[in-house]
């Protein structure tokens, strides 16, 4: 079994805990999933099972569309609002403020990585160093926030101020962290309140399902993730060079193509050579799924 699950995980769940249930269905363990949601979060998960867990990689590097709530007025250890309240303060922003705020992110900026995260420094993981009470110094990077908005009116509720936002931002990039960086523009404090996630790549939230609804049946083949690349369709003689991840002559206009068989079976993703731009080499091989 060789495809991708379009899952639509609900809050108070983890991702392993969504891989977990595929595997009972499935009854394989080659299955993975393309990027952590942290039980707070909700939304678009791709699960890859079989061959079709070559592509964890790939999919995880497409950028990502999310709606945040955000609460003013709080800050936790964790940066959302599970955590434990390390301040309280009463806000008075307005809302021309936020969006002048919002759309000065848009581009590319430093981010802290969050101490609660996965990220390790000196080979442990930054959440061990949270959990042991021990200072680290936190790693930054670059993100590329690439559209920010406000998606809902500013109120007040318990005192704190909350609004909604729809961001699309690159791999890397900590909505968490980002929500805390607004704050701190606005000259206040804030926390992550609510996370769904709505868009992975070119897979949308109205493509997914609930874990409890889906079906073998529903497995979506690998072809279908892929259709945006240009899609070649090869002889027999250009199909044995690509299974055997030959390095080919770049005839098709394009950095990335995806071969396929006469079937539609996906062979192989190729991109550019690197060091000879006229050829493509494999990127992921797939061998005919």
């Amino acid at each position: 079994m060789n495809g991708l699950f379009f899952i639509d995980k609900d809050s108070g769940c983890t991702s392993r805990d969504v891989v977990n249930e595929i595997i009972k269905k499935v009854e394989t363990n080659k299955v993975g999933h393309t990027g952590t949601l942290d039980p707070i979060a909700s939304g678009v998960l791709v699960i890859c099972v079989g061959k079709a867990t070559k592509l964890v990689s790939k999919l995880m590097a497409e950028e990502k569309e999310y709606e945040v709530s955000v609460t003013l007025g709080i800050k936790t250890d964790t940066l959302d609002i599970t955590g434990q309240v390390l301040k309280e303060e009463e806000v008075y922003v307005s809302k021309k403020q936020i969006e002048d705020v919002l759309d000065s992110f848009i581009g590319t900026y430093e981010q802290e990585v969050p101490i609660y995260s996965a990220v390790k420094v000196a080979g442990k993981r930054l959440y061990e160093y949270a959990r042991e009470g021990k200072q680290v110094v936190l790693p930054k990077r670059m993100v590329n926030i690439k559209q920010i908005k406000l998606i809902s009116e500013p109120q007040m509720v318990d005192n704190h101020l909350v609004f909604k936002i729809r961001t699309t931002v690159s791999k890397g990039t900590y909505i968490r962290s980002l929500v805390s960086d607004i704050a701190k523009r606005l000259n206040t404090i804030g926390t992550m309140s609510s996370l769904r996630r709505i868009r992975l790549g070119n897979i949308r939230i109205d493509k997914c399902q609930k874990i409890d609804d889906l079906r073998l049946q529903d497995l979506v083949p690998v072809s279908e993730v892929l259709g945006d690349y240009p899609n070649i369709v090869v002889d027999e003689v250009l199909k044995k060079d690509i299974l055997n991840g030959k390095i080919v002559e770049n005839k098709y206009n394009s950095p990335e193509v995806v071969f396929v068989d006469k079937n539609n079976h996906v062979l192989a993703l190729y991109k550019t050579y690197d060091k000879d731009n006229t050829k493509i080499k494999p990127d992921v091989m797939l061998g005919g799924i």
